[in-house]
């Protein structure tokens, strides 16, 4: 497990400071966007990756590791927006943004520890078309739950779904790193 803890604080690191350099580029202009436009975003980057993963044929040049980022880190302003509110002007610094994105990933990384513990790092028998289906599967839970306004009988909310997307989308770059 410690090997774990380790390649996710690397992967988050390439995260991290992907988010530092936009925020630096284009503020906070994301603070605008609604809980369902980031879904669609992180959406289109799941399905780029799954098409990715079943042709052969590349039109851009950019690869799974890129798109696997871009949802880690949408999903990260998710969980801002759905702490903070969405706002109708972009209203936080590189500093304030990188300090809810730590606090938002500190939590993600202690559910991914507390799962690991009892699922036993099962996650590391799968194969990175799997984790790629298993974040498509959590969206579409998603985009469920926000078309009946965020209201669930039984099952978890918004939140949860988000953080597993940014698990398995960081089990994905630790499998791609390894091959």
């Amino acid at each position: 497990m410690q090997d774990t803890s380790k390649q996710y604080d690397l992967v988050i690191e390439t995260c991290r400071s992907l988010f530092i350099k936009k925020m630096s580029d284009y503020g906070s202009a994301w603070r605008i966007l609604r809980l369902p436009s980031l879904t669609d975003q992180i959406f289109i980057k799941a399905q780029r990756i799954r098409s990715l993963q079943e042709n052969d044929e590349r039109k851009v040049d950019e690869g799974e590791v890129s798109e696997f980022i871009g949802i880690v880190n949408y999903c990260i302003m998710a969980l801002i927006q759905l702490d903070k509110g969405v706002v109708d002007q972009p209203d936080l610094s590189t500093e304030q943004a990188t300090e809810l994105y730590d606090q938002q990933i500190t939590t993600t990384k202690q559910l991914m520890l507390d799962k690991n513990h009892d699922y036993g790092e099962a996650w590391r028998d799968m194969r990175v078309s799997s984790l790629t289906d298993l974040i498509l599967q959590k969206l579409l839970r998603v985009k469920s739950i926000e078309n009946n306004k965020g209201k669930t009988l039984v099952s978890e909310g918004i939140d949860a779904n988000y953080q597993d997307m940014i698990n398995y989308a960081v089990f994905a770059m630790i499998h791609l790193n390894e091959n």
